[in-house]
């Protein structure tokens, strides 16, 4: 079956403190899903539930092998979720805070794209 693009989500997450990527590439997920509604799935795709969506999920992070790709895709409360992370985003230089756990003066920025599909007939 083919595939139709719904829409496309963009977002953007930070780690300030901590150096986790995973911070920020769920922090990116979230921010691209949360000011919108999908009514489309059902008054326009007939999707019966939004399980059925296809969501593929593209992360731009520094240090990709670390992100922990169930989290990540654990941000979005349904369908059937797809994960490509890939080298990208930005290291910025903040402040080292020891209280808050930090391990250097990085502060973690990603990027990520969300779209939802749906199978067309």
């Amino acid at each position: 079956m083919a595939r139709k693009r719904l829409i496309i989500e963009m977002g953007m997450g930070i780690d300030q403190h901590g150096q986790e990527p995973t911070v920020a590439a769920s922090r990116a997920v979230r921010n691209a899903i949360a000011h919108n509604a999908l009514p489309g799935v059902w008054e326009v795709a007939g999707l019966s539930h939004p399980n059925e969506m296809i969501i593929e999920v593209q992360v731009a992070v520094p240090y990709p092998e670390q992100v922990r790709e169930e989290e990540v895709l654990a941000v979005l409360p349904f369908g059937q979720k797809t994960l490509t992370v890939e080298s990208g985003g930005m290291i910025v230089q903040g402040r080292a805070i020891p209280e808050l756990n930090d391990k250097n003066d990085e502060m973690l920025i990603a990027i990520a794209a969300v779209t939802v599909l749906i199978e067309n007939d």
